[in-house]
């Protein structure tokens, strides 16, 4: 896996207009990336990468990840068998956010069971409730990652 597929940001034209991979991480090393089905265009989930996880994604064709909380890359699917496999990836205009378009193995997206991470909507303006868009989840997470807690 080389880096030299990732340009140097060079001017404002470079990134926005030009033809060069030249993300923008953030101070922590990290940029946003919105992951899509590839067959319907529903939105799965909202994760992060990090410099290798988007050269291990690029490399490997499967969705790779920066957890936050644990500090570490994650390959989707490596635990549950939901495994992201990429179709295209996708950058803004100003190349601060990546998008990327998978068909998942599995349905599920979501480490709670359920298709989608957005498996909730705000129903009252007002007070901020929650309402359900799914009535159940579509796997069981406490079997399916079962192997996390032995």
């Amino acid at each position: 896996m080389t880096t030299k597929i990732l340009a140097e940001r060079e001017n404002r034209d470079q990134v926005e207009l030009g033809t060069d991979l030249a993300p923008k991480f953030n101070e922590e090393g990290l940029i946003p990336c919105i992951t899509v089905n590839a067959v319907d265009g529903e939105v799965l989930m909202l994760a992060w990468m990090n410099r290798e996880a988007l050269l291990q994604t690029l490399d490997s064709g499967k969705a790779t990840y920066f957890s936050r909380s644990r500090n570490e890359i994650w390959v989707k699917g490596e635990t549950s068998g939901r495994i992201q496999h990429v179709e295209q990836v996708l950058v803004d205009c100003d190349q601060d956010t990546l998008q990327l378009r998978v068909k998942p193995e599995e349905a599920g997206s979501c480490h709670r069971g359920y298709r989608t991470c957005f498996y909730r909507a705000i129903s009252d303006h007002t007070t901020g409730k929650l309402e359900f868009l799914e009535e159940e989840p579509l796997f069981d997470p406490e079997q399916v990652y079962k192997k996390d807690k032995d």
